[in-house]
């Protein structure tokens, strides 16, 4: 069940972070949906894998899922997504170890807003392991 406000997608859809498998776009349950998905008990198990499911919560509208995968020291008391935004596509430049329980990952993020203007995101964010499990610290715009 989503929370109130978030778009649905199906679990055999292609998941909306574009991840591929042997050429073929993975599906939702076998990639982001098993981290956003209540009940699946599972966490992003590196950096980039956390960076995708994020980049498939903002797609979905899943404000409870990205403030929990926020670093307390930088999370915003709320999330507020843009009515009538679209999300277009996500490439993973890069993602580098920066020490032990630290890392970057460089991304592009495209949308369209409202107006029909299309915009692009590139940032290298910065991401921090706590206890086995991975958050989003901050980022760069490039």
């Amino acid at each position: 069940m989503n929370p109130a406000g978030a778009l649905a997608v199906a679990p055999q859809a292609a998941c909306p972070c574009g991840d591929q498998q042997a050429g073929r776009p993975r599906r939702y349950a076998d990639c982001c949906g098993r981290y956003l998905e209540a009940g699946t008990g599972q966490t992003a198990p590196d950096a980039e894998r956390l960076m995708r499911s994020r980049y498939s919560a903002f797609v979905l509208q899943r404000g409870d899922y990205l403030l929990a995968t926020w670093h307390a020291s930088r999370r915003p008391a709320r999330v507020e997504f843009e009515p009538g935004a679209r999300w277009l596509g996500l490439q993973v430049r890069q993602q580098r170890q920066t020490g032990p329980d630290s890392a970057e990952v460089e991304f592009i993020a495209r949308q369209r807003q409202p107006t029909g203007r299309a915009w692009r995101l590139h940032e290298r964010s910065r991401f921090v392991r706590e206890q086995g499990r991975w958050y989003y610290l901050d980022g760069d715009l490039l």
